[in-house]
């Protein structure tokens, strides 16, 4: 299936487009002088993902690639096995609904009976055992060079985006080697990694050698679905989580922090790092960089 129009802009497959119709909103308030402004502001909406003829779940989301979102919270949710077979993806966008439909009979009444709501900004939430399946992960020695990471960092955050058009919003980037490739936004960190999930399941793109990249806190709920993908390496601008921490030490992830300009902090699975450029080299940031690490 080719569920969504890649765009090729900056060498992307599929990049942010701010300006797209029904993303933002225009709205006018007063500042703190009193004076007229006008503001971008995002939007959200709800989505209802179907698992066959289940109601699984109904997430917010701002209404991009809503078939991704589904495939990719269903397969981080493992209700989509590795032996599932995908027989179609149907999004009604009046309804505001998304019904992904497998070869088998599916049924996870007992599965969603547990929830755990997380972190997650516009309120991620994980059922069954958040810790379900991690025990027979087995993450690829795939080497990191930072020369990678430099570039990567430095060529996201000059991409036009919706978070530097209107903020309140998380982006995540999947990438190989020093070249990012699909870069998906949302309220939630969740869904936009979710959305890349989606978008590995349809196109058939395997995970050894990639790197994630998201502009939000790396949390337990990020590092298992980074993990349960079999994407060896997660990077951020933002902090981490003690349990986030935990968990990528514990499944032999990568995890790296704190990526601003020349610094950044490795916290789990530096054994994979190959120090190749030199931070002096780097053009810095300043403290008061433009583009912030996401707190939600």
């Amino acid at each position: 299936m080719q569920l969504a129009t890649q765009d090729n802009s900056g060498g992307y497959l599929i990049a942010p487009m701010p300006a797209r119709a029904g993303l933002t909103r225009s709205v006018t308030g007063r500042d703190q002088t009193g004076a007229q402004i006008d503001l971008s502001v995002v939007e959200e909406r709800p989505l209802t993902i179907y698992l066959n003829a289940q109601e699984i779940v109904t997430a917010m989301t701002i209404g991009d690639y809503p078939e991704y979102l589904a495939l990719g919270f269903l397969r981080n949710q493992r209700m989509l096995g590795d032996d599932d077979v995908v027989t179609g993806v149907d999004y009604d966008e009046e309804l505001q609904v998304v019904v992904v439909r497998t070869a088998r009979q599916t049924n996870h009444e007992d599965k969603l009976k547990k929830k755990t709501r997380t972190s997650g900004c516009a309120v991620g939430t994980v059922f069954g055992d958040m810790m379900e399946g991690l025990d027979g992960v087995v993450l690829p020695a795939t080497p990191v060079r930072t020369s990678w990471l430099y570039a990567l960092s430095a060529a996201i955050n000059r991409t036009p985006s919706l978070y530097l058009e209107a903020g309140a919003i998380h982006g995540t980037v999947l990438c190989h080697q020093d070249r990012p490739l699909v870069y998906m936004e949302d309220v939630g960190r969740h869904n936009a990694v979710d959305k890349i999930a989606g978008w590995m399941l349809d196109e058939d793109v395997g995970a050894d050698d990639k790197i994630l990249y998201t502009t939000g806190r790396l949390t337990s709920e990020m590092v298992i679905k980074t993990a349960m993908m079999g994407i060896p390496v997660l990077a951020s601008r933002s902090g981490f989580t003690a349990w986030g921490v935990e968990i990528a030490q514990q499944v032999g992830l990568t995890l790296i922090g704190r990526m601003r300009g020349q610094r950044f902090v490795c916290l789990a699975g530096e054994d994979r790092l190959i120090r190749d450029a030199d931070p002096a080299a780097v053009k810095d940031e300043p403290r008061k960089s433009g583009r912030k690490g996401s707190a939600g």
